[in-house]
């Protein structure tokens, strides 16, 4: 990859405190197997939204594919699909949502809702024709994150002959996405008056968000911040995660992203109350070293590490992790 490229998938906001309190989170975090629990013929599949996936690992949505591999988001689509699991598609991809969908494999669909409604529910709209299956709206950046590597690389545009294709409105022209610091959530119902997709609140890391978002209507949360991209010195989504699924209660799936590079890491989500994981950079780096093979065999190895550590901490299916496998170590 591009250095500058390279720099801008992997780095995060401000000091990148966040970032690396993602990863750091989860090596304070210790396991507490069980033992004698009969775990052979070990059991990974999830279901979401009456979908059932071969694995809890789906893929977050990343911008700008096309700087990473030649196949872009296409072939991120195909590896996931291959992997059994779902792509949720940036609003910000560098390949068209129909391009993606012909790839093969379930799509989510990511938004950051714009001020203009009638492009966001024309977008929705593609969304849904292309057959995505679920919208995700990101709701934690009412700004943009300031993003110092990018910034000492004065990347600010795509290369030539790169754009947001999703961003394309029906005159061809490629709009910029705007960061709306006037949203509010009277705006969630405004998009379940324009779409009958599952609606995924994405960026909830305080307990009080979360009930607020149940009480809204929304279908699922994803604990997220933003892989340590907007706001630095955000709490990392491993911490924050209990408070939200105990804030939840069980009335809708809860996910979580943010740090995750083991099975082990995966299992200590799921113990703590996810529903699934998402992985973000490591596919990106995947994609870069290998394509749509490498996304899919990136997936498959982190679904392997899972079954091993879930063998050994004496769990036969995700359902069976519980917060009382997990200590501070």
């Amino acid at each position: 990859m591009n250095p500058v490229h390279a720099d801008y998938f992997a780095g995060g906001a401000g000091e990148e405190r966040t970032l690396r309190a993602n990863l750091a989170a989860f090596d304070r975090l210790r396991i507490v197997p069980r033992v004698l629990r009969a775990t052979g013929d070990r059991d990974l599949r999830t279901t979401l939204f009456g979908a059932e996936l071969a694995t809890p690992i789906l893929v977050a949505p990343t911008a700008f594919h096309l700087l990473a591999h030649p196949g872009g988001e296409a072939a991120t689509a195909q590896g996931a699909g291959a992997a059994g699991t779902v792509l949720v598609v940036s609003m910000a991809a560098t390949q068209p949502v129909e391009r993606i969908a012909e790839a093969g494999g379930p799509l989510w669909f990511q938004l950051y809702p714009q001020p203009d409604l009638a492009f966001t529910a024309a977008l929705i709209g593609r969304a849904e024709r292309a057959g995505c299956r679920a919208l995700v709206v990101t709701v934690d950046s009412p700004v943009f994150g300031r993003r110092e590597r990018d910034r000492r690389h004065g990347f600010t545009d795509l290369p030539a002959g790169l754009a947001c294709e999703n961003m394309r409105d029906d005159t061809g022209r490629v709009r910029s996405i705007e960061m709306d610091a006037t949203l509010g959530w009277d705006r969630i119902g405004w998009l379940r008056g324009v779409t009958g997709l599952p609606i995924v609140l994405k960026g909830v890391l305080h307990p009080a968000d979360a009930r607020l978002a149940v009480e809204h209507g929304v279908d699922a949360l994803i604990v997220s911040n933003h892989g340590g991209r907007q706001l630095d010195g955000a709490v990392a989504t491993i911490d924050a995660l209990p408070a939200v699924v105990a804030a939840v209660g069980g009335r809708v799936p809860v996910l979580v992203d943010g740090g995750i590079r083991r099975g082990t890491d995966v299992l200590i989500a799921l113990a703590r109350g996810a529903d699934a994981v998402l992985l973000g950079r490591p596919v990106l780096d995947a994609l870069a070293a290998g394509g749509a093979d490498g996304v899919r065999d990136e997936l498959r190895r982190l679904t392997a590490d899972l079954d091993h550590a879930m063998a050994l901490a004496g769990a036969k299916r995700p359902a069976e992790l519980s917060p009382d496998l997990v200590v501070a170590g």
